[in-house]
């Protein structure tokens, strides 16, 4: 079994992973974020992709979404894992709690977010956008190593860099969210165009700037961080310690491309079929 994550550069030093390489990838949509660092734990196999760089370097705005999920999709995982810093929009929802995403709101500005278009046009199903079997496997594994975790919560993302104004931040708590970050939402509705389980674990750092005298800066993120990343390994650990193929069989995204996609195979061109053959052999 393949298993792809997505997080920061420290997330691959888990504890009994044995390191195998690094595979440089180049896509038909250029460059990932970085190299995947391939590793081998409870004998399955791991692919880490650090999703701003390693030295961080990349703006979410700048993170190269579709090379990295199509690199995801030709190493042939069987699903993702994404890990991620955010904000909480609610009380209950404390700094060091994990949120496995449910649901999203979409506040960023021309990302690229999918891989059609340019003469072939697909419309896949995002109701559910990350996938309920896999998330109920990371649930179980949060709560066998003690984290604090919330089963369900909606991530509004938004374009960032810059936190939110007080009055953004006011606005998105009375729509109901539950976090906020910069990052997911692309990856998402990428994972699921390629048809590949995407499940999204948001850790909590801080109170973004709604609670008043606990506003957010990148000192209190990066204290709170450091405790979240060990968590965060204890986690995936257990993830992948537990995991079977079997628990991914009814995922959503197995088929999400089936009727899909709208353009006729005779009207899709060489170039395109070329270009997107991992995503089309099986569905065109």
């Amino acid at each position: 079994m393949k298993i792809g994550v997505i997080g920061g550069s420290g997330l691959y030093e888990l504890e009994g992973m044995e390191f195998v390489e690094e595979v440089k990838l180049e896509t038909p949509f250029g460059k990932p974020s970085d190299n995947y660092i391939h590793g081998k734990l409870f004998g399955k196999d791991v692919y880490f992709l650090p999703r701003h760089g390693r030295g961080h370097t990349l703006l979410p705005s700048g993170v190269p979404y579709r090379a990295n999920i199509y690199g995801f999709k030709m190493l042939g995982v069987d699903c993702i894992i994404s890990i991620s810093a955010v904000g909480s929009m609610k009380e209950e929802i404390k700094p060091g709690d994990f949120v496995i995403v449910t649901q999203y709101f979409d506040r960023t500005k021309n990302r690229p977010s999918t891989f059609f278009g340019n003469g072939i046009v697909a419309h896949v199903p995002f109701d559910t956008p990350t996938c309920p079997c896999l998330n109920s496997v990371i649930y179980k594994a949060c709560l066998e190593v003690g984290i604090s975790v919330h089963k369900e919560g909606t991530y509004i993302c938004i374009e960032g860099p810059q936190f939110s104004t007080k009055a953004e931040s006011k606005i998105y708590r009375s729509w109901g969210v539950d976090v906020i970050g910069m990052t997911n939402l692309p990856e998402a509705k990428l994972a699921r165009e390629a048809e590949i389980p995407y499940s999204a674990v948001a850790l909590a750092t801080d109170y973004d700037v709604w609670k008043e005298g606990e506003e957010v800066n990148v000192e209190k993120v990066l204290k709170v961080m450091t405790q979240n990343i060990e968590n965060a390994k204890k986690m995936l650990k257990k993830v992948i310690e537990i995991i079977k193929p079997g628990d991914l069989e009814n995922s959503p995204a197995k088929n999400a491309l089936v009727g899909a996609i709208q353009t006729k195979k005779e009207y899709i061109s060489e170039e395109i079929k070329e270009k997107l053959y991992l995503l089309l052999k099986d569905r065109i």
